[in-house]
């Protein structure tokens, strides 16, 4: 094993094992904090995730807040999200959440402080908490953990993409596992399961297909599923910021491949903002996640935070 895999698997038990003892406390907000995290390095569907759970929120009336790191940004400090605003103001991911759901979105290295700015200002029954698992200074009350298969054959920062082991889901209130991800969860652990695809309205015939995303052959697959091959891709790394030069290569790549236009992600969209324009037929795939059995799943988070206890 690398040992740098081992030092770092060393760390983070420890930091665990200090929580989990009560010699790290972590800060509780006087309102429910639902934490929405993976094991991984991005690419697990969070962001999607965070949307869904948003949305059957809204059907019930429940007003709600999100916090957020804002991983990304070039602002500093506890920042509430304008949905017209930049990514390098926000982050592209709480950008996206705030245009998708038309809720407050704050920002905040400590989740903590981000929290008490939103309960100061706004109304907020609960607070969902973006990429929580591993913020262990906020104390939440409904652990999510979404599972993909990528993960469970994983290993450890910095070989792999992990941030945890598996070891670490015996503290999630639920397990949600992706499409038809099959797995053994740890006795006793409530799994919910969720199908992620693609909404795709009037793709080019023949498309460029370019992202900056965390695992980019997820995309291209479900591309695939949908019955769209692309006639060439273009990967860029995470959460790229698109600079003209990367505009003006796609333009070239099109005309050197015959392509009709291009197709994309909702977080490129995010990223390229008013540019996207400059490259004509651009088409954006929307991540869509159905949820089975989703009322009675928001039934038990409510249920289970229904027993909240206020900060003093």
């Amino acid at each position: 094993m690398n040992p740098l895999t081992s030092a770092y698997g060393a760390l983070v038990g420890g930091k665990n094992r200090l929580y989990d003892r009560g010699v790290l406390k972590a800060q509780r907000l006087r309102g429910p904090v639902i934490s929405v995290g993976n094991l991984s390095v991005g690419g697990s569907g969070k962001t999607p995730f965070v949307i869904l759970l948003g949305h059957l929120l809204q059907q019930r009336g429940i007003e709600f807040d999100v916090l957020s790191r804002g991983y990304g940004r070039r602002t500093r400090g506890v920042l509430g999200v304008d949905p017209n605003g930049l990514p390098d103001q926000f982050g592209d991911e709480p950008l996206l959440i705030a245009r998708r759901l038309g809720c407050p979105v704050i920002l905040g290295e400590r989740r903590y402080d981000a929290g008490l700015f939103a309960e100061r200002k706004y109304s907020s029954r609960l607070h969902l908490l973006d990429d929580g698992f591993q913020h262990r200074a906020l104390a939440r009350d409904f652990d999510l953990v979404l599972l993909t298969q990528e993960d469970l054959r994983d290993r450890l920062l910095p070989s792999g993409r992990l941030r945890e082991p598996m070891s670490s889901l015996n503290r999630a209130n639920a397990l949600v596992l992706m499409n038809d991800l099959e797995f053994t969860p740890p006795p006793g652990k409530t799994v919910w399961r969720v199908r992620r695809s693609l909404e795709i309205y009037s793709p080019p015939s023949r498309p460029i297909a370019f992202c900056g995303i965390a695992r980019p052959h997820q995309f291209i697959e479900q591309l695939r599923e949908s019955g769209i091959d692309p006639v060439a891709t273009k990967f860029y790394r995470d959460h790229h910021a698109y600079t003209q030069s990367d505009l003006q290569y796609l333009r070239e790549m099109g005309k050197r491949t015959g392509a009709t236009g291009f197709i994309t992600t909702e977080k490129d969209e995010v990223n390229l903002g008013p540019r996207i324009e400059s490259l004509g037929n651009v088409c954006t795939a929307k991540v869509r996640m159905e949820l089975a059995d989703s009322p009675d799943v928001l039934d038990t988070i409510l249920r289970v935070i229904g027993n909240h206890e206020p900060a003093a």
